[in-house]
């Protein structure tokens, strides 16, 4: 029998390496965004609101953070699931979570195991994700 690896949770200081490659990328494209960084647990490790972001933007980092998490995907892949004729269209109503089907919210990963997840709101969508991407990017 084998044993399973640890593998090392994601830290306060890879979510600030997290929040400030977002910011940074967002910065460099003329967009105030919110970034906020999860644990494997869904819990708050950071959180960021550039003083110009809209304020919803807050919640929407969360939410597609959360999102991306617990269903550990990209939540820019999961939109199109979710349209009226997608087969998980109930979903965002069906449960009583803060789930958010908009692209923004990426999961974090290390040695394929998933610990935890980035969301930023505030730009476009598509913006918000490649924000998020990059962000995930700088941690390998």
């Amino acid at each position: 029998m084998s044993t399973p690896t640890a593998v090392a949770p994601l830290t306060i200081e890879d979510a600030e390496t997290l929040v400030s490659a977002a910011r940074k990328a967002a910065e460099a494209a003329g967009v105030t965004v919110s970034v906020t960084v999860l644990d494997a647990g869904g819990h708050l490790l950071a959180f960021r609101r550039d003083d110009r972001a809209v304020l919803i933007s807050g919640e929407t980092s969360t939410r597609k953070a959360y999102t991306a998490l617990q269903l550990n995907a990209p939540t820019a892949d999961l939109v199109d699931l979710v349209k009226p004729d997608g087969p998980f269209h109930t979903l965002s109503t069906a449960l009583d979570q803060p789930l958010l089907f908009i692209a923004g919210g990426v999961p974090v990963h290390r040695d394929g195991r998933l610990i935890g997840a980035v969301g930023v709101g505030g730009g476009a969508p598509e913006q918000d994700h490649g924000f998020a991407t990059e962000a995930v990017g700088t941690l390998a």
